[in-house]
């Protein structure tokens, strides 16, 4: 797929001294902040908290003598709420007038989806002397398999996270929460079915789905049917879901929704990559396709070596075995991220959960005591590691 081309400027119109206000359920009334500053390069806006809040605006006025929020609570220690976001304004938010910059330094924060409010709201509770967040039922987060077991109908839930899907029945979700403002869906190549009933989430504003698939073209979400949309994330869900879903929303863009589709997967993807703990690296910015065929290659490799293991020799060789193939697995990526430079702190996690599940498998497979394979590997690794 090519590059997403760079806009020279935010879709929706908003420039460095703007202010915006938006409804916050968090604090049941309108707040704002300042536009300080755009970056086009890596199309982000910085963006600072206002300490205001109140009925709607209509122009910057209203919002009488405004200062810049600062932050006391937990390990704050006074600094300013401000943090780079998407430059894509979201469309319940608008622009009520413009200030003289209260702040001109850039920001260091990055955070994913403007919630203004949220900092103001905890602020104040800090300062009345709360120091524990409220009850908030609005907020559900559960696995697939809890939702599976549920119910009772909960519309009071607006906002709903579903985490280890194996497979899930978007129709029954759509009947259990009808009101949801935010829906994140995440599997394990997990399979949603019926996904086009989420059309009926008519209050849908943040869609977040990852590692899913059965979704078809006819399933697409529409405007139509979910026009408060704000925030659209994909990321490894099947090519044809994923194309339907660019083509339906990139138009809305500059309405107001912020639209990422990444890791569009094929059916034979699928397929091929079932077993596979490194597929994820298929297709991230820091990896290139080189990279990942030779990483696959190179567990499929270590793994058949350590059922090797088991399957011939003397049993009393095998810990010295195992670190022999641990330092193989080590040397191997050594020179690979010599190369590049790929590997940082997540995929040296991931490299260690691919051994891992290496250690569980053969345990498994010959009825071993848990743990001691993969220790033997990763003592190899350890020794000879440069990642």
């Amino acid at each position: 797929m090519a590059a997403k081309k760079k806009r020279a400027a935010p879709p929706r119109p908003i420039a460095a001294g703007d202010v915006v206000a938006a409804f916050s359920s968090e604090l049941g009334e309108w707040t704002a902040a300042q536009i300080v500053r755009l970056d086009a390069g890596s199309e982000n806006a910085a963006v600072l908290d206002l300490d205001w809040s109140g009925p709607e605006p209509m122009t910057v006025g209203e919002l009488g003598d405004v200062s810049p929020l600062r932050l006391t609570h937990h390990s704050w220690n006074g600094r300013l709420s401000y943090c780079n976001f998407e430059w894509v304004l979201p469309r319940s938010y608008k622009v009520v007038g413009r200030l003289p910059l209260l702040h001109d330094k850039a920001s260091n924060s990055y955070g994913g989806g403007w919630r203004l409010g949220d900092q103001l709201a905890r602020q104040r509770r800090w300062d009345a002397g709360m120091r524990e967040d409220p009850p908030t039922p609005w907020k559900l987060a559960c696995t697939g398999a809890e939702v599976d077991g549920t119910v009772e109908v909960r519309p009071d839930v607006t906002h709903l996270d579903v985490r280890d899907v194996g497979t899930l029945d978007c129709g029954r979700v759509v009947r259990l929460f009808p009101n949801l403002a935010a829906l994140d869906l995440r599997g394990d190549l997990g399979l949603l079915e019926a996904a086009g009933r989420l059309n009926e989430l008519a209050s849908l504003k943040r869609l977040r789905i990852v590692d899913l698939f059965g979704m078809t073209r006819k399933d697409c979400l529409t405007p139509q049917s979910t026009p408060a949309l704000e925030s659209l994330y994909l990321y490894g869900v099947p090519a044809e879901y994923a194309n339907a879903m660019r083509s339906t929303w990139r138009p809305e863009i500059p309405n107001g929704t912020h639209v990422e589709i990444r890791g569009a997967r094929k059916p034979e993807w699928v397929a091929e990559n079932r077993d596979n703990p490194l597929r994820d690296w298929d297709g991230q910015d820091n990896i290139s396709r080189t990279n990942f065929k030779k990483s696959v290659a190179q567990y499929k490799a270590t793994r058949r070596a350590v059922m090797g293991v088991f399957s011939d020799g003397a049993a009393d060789d095998r810990p010295a075995r195992l670190a022999g193939i641990g330092r193989e697995f080590g040397e191997a990526f050594n020179v690979l991220d010599h190369r590049s430079g790929f590997i940082e702190t997540v995929e040296r996690e991931d490299l260690f959960d691919a051994l891992a599940r290496i250690g569980k498998d053969a345990e498994a497979a010959f009825d071993l005591e848990p743990g001691w394979v993969f220790e033997s590997l990763a003592s190899g690794v350890e020794s000879v590691r440069d990642w």
